[in-house]
């Protein structure tokens, strides 16, 4: 049952999930690929806002995009960018990518084989995603600057959107967990997580809203 204070933590959790940047020109903007058309959709209208002069979508497919986008995560963004007006030639797409580390990885080794020099990054992932993204490519690409954005949606807004509150729940409780055990793994940097958020993640944990976690 989404109690009240159920709904305060995950509120809670969301907050702290968004990085809080503010969107500026970058060298690249870098869509990360997931279920989520949205981010395509936040990249297509940074891309149209003048951040950056090019787009790299990235992504293939894992078991909760294969059915929703058979030809691939990248792929399906790219089309819904171009359908919302971003210029073929401005859209570089790395479609092997099937996990956030891959994601970068990859994105890096494409540009650096197009040419592209690049010291700043706008990093585009889904709205709950935006601080272990920002992590990561602190972990695996630590020379450039990043810039977290996604779509501008509130927790209620895309918890409508996706139809599902307790699943919303359960990715911002999931994603939460990564950020506190893959420093140690190497995956991404540590980032501060304040008592408070803690407090929250561990009442949803016990809540039940577990069905995300992994690792």
């Amino acid at each position: 049952m989404i109690t009240d204070r159920v709904r305060a933590d995950a509120r809670r959790l969301w907050t702290y999930h968004r990085m809080g940047h503010t969107p500026r020109p970058c060298d690249v903007l870098i869509g990360l690929g997931s279920h989520d058309i949205g981010v395509a959709e936040a990249a297509a209208a940074l891309y149209l806002r003048g951040l950056a002069p090019v787009v790299l979508f990235t992504g293939g497919n894992s078991p909760t995009t294969r059915q929703r986008m058979p030809r691939g995560e990248a792929v399906h963004y790219r089309e819904r960018a171009r359908e919302l007006g971003v210029p073929a030639d401005a859209i570089l797409t790395e479609r092997r990518a099937s996990n956030t580390g891959e994601n970068i990885d990859f994105s890096r080794s494409l540009l650096r084989e197009a040419g592209l020099a690049v010291s700043s990054v706008l990093l585009v992932s889904k709205p709950y995603e935006e601080r272990r993204a920002y992590a990561t490519v602190g972990r695996r690409w630590p020379e450039v600057t990043v810039v977290s954005a996604s779509a501008p949606v509130t927790y209620e807004g895309y918890a409508a959107s996706l139809g599902d509150e307790r699943l919303v729940i359960d990715m911002l409780v999931g994603t939460l967990h990564r950020l506190l055990v893959y420093p140690a793994k190497g995956f991404v940097v540590a980032m501060p997580v304040p008592e408070e958020v803690l407090a929250a993640f561990e009442r949803l944990r016990a809540a039940g809203f577990t069905s995300r976690i992994t690792g």
